[in-house]
């Protein structure tokens, strides 16, 4: 039985950080995990910045609500789940990405919380539970299931590792080479055949169940 997990930003969806910093003129806001591997020192930095310039959780929404998938997500997610289940682990937030998961045909999503406050005040952020890409993964072999992990920043590299299979999908030039191990596809074509080659791969008879 094998199982597939995706990151959402970079993989199916545009950085929705980036698209407030262009929205908003925060140029800072443009950070990510693709540039900053410590994630609770980059969501300091952008709760910092939301205060600053008194950025609310509805004006994140408003740049949500334009957003759209990446040319070519849809149809490689439905090629995808004609094969596999999918899930989607991601270190966005609820509030921010279920209008995209409506474009993508609701798959099963797994994130964070942000905080607000009455005046819709950005206030905080609650994480899942720590590493937890790579602890869903861990999870899912748990129960037997062999997993094809996707992703493209810092923040997946220890989901690529825990699985069985791991993907690098058009990731930055400093990350690619930081990390040789992984195939590197540049386009959903070259994914799909990433992933093909991954669903065809054996476990050796002798390795041991996790």
């Amino acid at each position: 039985m094998q199982i597939a997990c995706l990151d959402l930003e970079g993989v199916l969806v545009p950085e929705i950080w980036i698209g407030l910093a262009e929205r908003t003129g925060v140029e800072a806001l443009a950070l990510t995990t693709r540039d900053n591997p410590d994630y609770d020192d980059l969501m300091r930095h952008r709760l910092g910045l939301l205060d600053r310039h008194r950025i609310g959780l509805a004006d994140i929404e408003a740049v949500v609500a334009g957003m759209a998938p990446l040319d070519g997500a849809s149809a490689f997610l439905d090629w995808l789940r004609a094969r596999l289940q999918v899930v989607v682990l991601s270190d966005t937030f609820y509030q921010l990405a279920m209008p995209l998961m409506g474009q993508l045909g609701h798959p099963t999503l797994l994130c964070h919380n942000l905080d607000a406050d009455a005046r819709g005040r950005v206030t905080g952020y609650r994480l899942r539970q720590a590493d937890p890409k790579a602890r869903a993964v861990r999870a899912f072999q748990s129960l037997n299931f062999r997993v094809i992990a996707v992703g493209d920043s810092y923040n997946d590299t220890t989901m690529l590792a825990a699985a069985e299979s791991g993907i690098l999908f058009r990731p930055p030039a400093q990350i690619a080479r930081e990390f040789p191990s992984y195939p590197v596809a540049r386009d959903y074509t070259q994914l799909r055949a990433a992933v093909s080659e991954a669903i065809e791969a054996r476990v050796p008879a002798d390795a041991p169940t996790p």
